[in-house]
């Protein structure tokens, strides 16, 4: 584990001790561990502003017909990346918080927003721009699993019309994780192809797993027809910028450029939410020719949608600084004691 994870465990550890009653110890992947809950207890990791019965549920908001999404299968994991956007983001989609966060995302994400008018977890759009049409993805997928579903969407309008920024949220993440073409399951008779960039993108027809696997009913992803390189990003990318360290990155990417192609949003942004802390999550594109995501991914790109990055941070602290009334005193005390997001 990083030293951040490692500082994030002891952290998650000690909250529980002093918020949770039943020490009982939670398995998640084969492993037990303190800080994982067993799985029926965890709503007691939600901001209790968002648990069952309140105005702001997030059970009552997953089970809603005709939405119906899947929470993570690591839900009962104190360190919870989706729990943790649960508990900073989806409180705020209330009216009393959308202005909040319409403010902070006109000054951290695009200038020309001015409303946000809904807050989405799972965010899907409907065919023909939901994943399955868009990026060729299995049919089945649905939001929360087996998908391209950014983690939360921000629907805003903005001072020419709509727009949509797409989200992906990370706590203790290590990297985007690497490119599911390159796992040994699926048969690639050459991993090492994607680690020559130059090659790759010459003949990528023929280089590229992504458009020649088959599993199931589906072939071919499309996740490279949306995909528009600016000449930085050929000049300095070193090997596919999916393959070990930034396939979600580059599968929102595409999913953010095959909608704002479809024009129905003046402004369509992937955006990523982080802990600034997290140094390896922060680097884990070194080795593709990109020091620091947050201010490299988007160069890397001459498309219709842009990139941003903002950290949780930055966002509590937004928040304290503009909470005149003390209408969320509460949730600063929480995401304080949670996650360490102090003054």
């Amino acid at each position: 584990m990083s030293s951040f994870n490692d500082e994030m465990a002891q952290h998650q550890v000690a909250w529980r001790q002093k918020h949770i009653a039943d020490k009982r110890h939670g398995m998640q992947n084969r492993q037990t561990r303190p800080w994982i809950l067993p799985p029926e207890l965890w709503e007691e990791g939600l901001w209790p502003g968002i648990r069952s019965g309140s105005a702001c549920s997030l059970p009552e908001y997953l089970r809603t017909p005709g939405r119906e999404i899947e929470k993570h299968k690591g839900v009962h994991n104190l360190k919870s990346s989706w729990v943790a956007c649960a508990n900073l983001y989806f409180p705020f989609r209330q009216a009393v918080g959308l202005s909040m966060l319409a403010g902070f995302l006109k000054q951290h994400v695009s200038p020309l927003i001015e409303v946000v008018e809904a807050v989405e977890l799972e965010y899907a759009e409907e065919p023909p721009l939901d994943p399955q049409t868009l990026l060729g993805e299995p049919k089945g997928g649905h939001r929360g699993a087996n998908q391209t579903s950014p983690d939360v969407a921000f629907l805003v309008r903005t001072t020419s019309g709509k727009g949509l920024i797409l989200t992906e949220n990370k706590l203790v993440e290590h990297s985007f994780y690497p490119c599911s073409g390159r796992k040994p399951e699926v048969r690639n008779p050459d991993r090492g192809r994607c680690m020559d960039f130059q090659k790759l993108i010459a003949d990528l027809p023929a280089r590229c797993w992504q458009l020649q696997w088959e599993l199931g009913s589906r072939k071919n992803r499309k996740y490279w027809d949306h995909i528009h390189l600016s000449d930085h990003g050929r000049r300095i990318l070193k090997r596919c910028p999916a393959a070990t360290g930034g396939y979600q990155l580059l599968r929102q990417q595409a999913l953010a450029e095959g909608i704002a192609a479809s024009d129905r949003y003046e402004v369509v942004v992937s955006c990523v939410a982080y802990d600034s802390r997290n140094e390896a999550l922060i680097g884990c594109l070194r080795e593709t020719g990109v020091d620091d995501f947050s201010t490299g991914w988007g160069p890397l790109f001459a498309g219709r949608a842009s990139f941003a990055t903002f950290t949780h941070q930055q966002w509590v602290a937004w928040v304290r600084q503009h909470d005149q009334d003390g209408r969320w005193a509460d949730w600063l005390a929480y995401a304080s004691e949670r996650y360490g997001y102090g003054q």
